[in-house]
């Protein structure tokens, strides 16, 4: 499926076309046939649905959610972990890494979008096209994610798990042409990839969390 025809969510509110668009004029295309992806545990914002700095941490849930992925993962073959710096995929990404007996490499530019002077406001509808003041575009943002992860998925040794955003995925998704849904966004829900051919689809390890958790990262 092309990278411009993936539904998405209805949460995901608008702008997706045009994310959709950005995505399809480079794809992204990994050389490995198969990696995991992991959202960070839930915040305190996640839940107030707010958009986050860098520095929100993990709630006493988000911390839970965090070691019960950590569980599902250590039974995957995984070989490297990459993830964002931020402090919610940071944390999220050493909780599962010591259960895997890994060190993981954080890097800044698999961050969630830099949405400016809208931290700390409403994300409940979200519009993915907006170009907020101090932050990113979302031309910017999906160039950056291009880069950020056809690094991270070339790390050695594989398969590779990716610990980021719920932004991170958005455009992962549409940059592999992946068809996805609202289970798919669940906070701390492990997910892989794999693909068949050109084609790239998803499984998520089990089933999204009770809490739900599909607002933006």
């Amino acid at each position: 499926m092309s990278s411009s025809t993936v539904p998405f969510p209805a949460h995901a509110a608008t702008g997706i076309d045009l994310l959709n668009r950005l995505a399809a004029e480079q794809p992204l295309a990994p050389a490995c046939d198969h990696f995991y992806f992991l959202r960070h545990g839930q915040t305190g914002r996640n839940a107030l649905r707010v958009f986050q700095a860098p520095d929100e941490p993990l709630s006493a849930l988000g911390e839970q959610q965090a070691v019960q992925a950590a569980e599902l993962l250590a039974g995957e073959p995984i070989g490297a972990i990459v993830c964002s710096d931020a402090r919610r995929a940071f944390d999220t990404a050493h909780t599962v890494a010591r259960a895997l007996g890994l060190v993981p490499s954080a890097h800044e530019n698999l961050r969630e979008r830099n949405f400016g002077a809208l931290i700390g406001t409403s994300s409940a509808n979200i519009d993915w096209a907006c170009e907020p003041e101090g932050g990113e575009t979302l031309a910017q943002f999906v160039d950056r994610k291009r880069q950020a992860l056809a690094a991270a998925l070339a790390a050695q040794p594989a398969p590779v798990l990716v610990v980021a955003h719920g932004g991170t995925l958005y455009a992962l998704a549409a940059l592999l042409g992946v068809a996805v849904d609202a289970s798919i966004f669940g906070n701390a829900q492990p997910l892989r990839f794999t693909r068949a051919g050109p084609t790239w689809a998803v499984t998520p390890l089990q089933q999204r969390h009770a809490d739900g958790g599909a607002a933006l990262a």
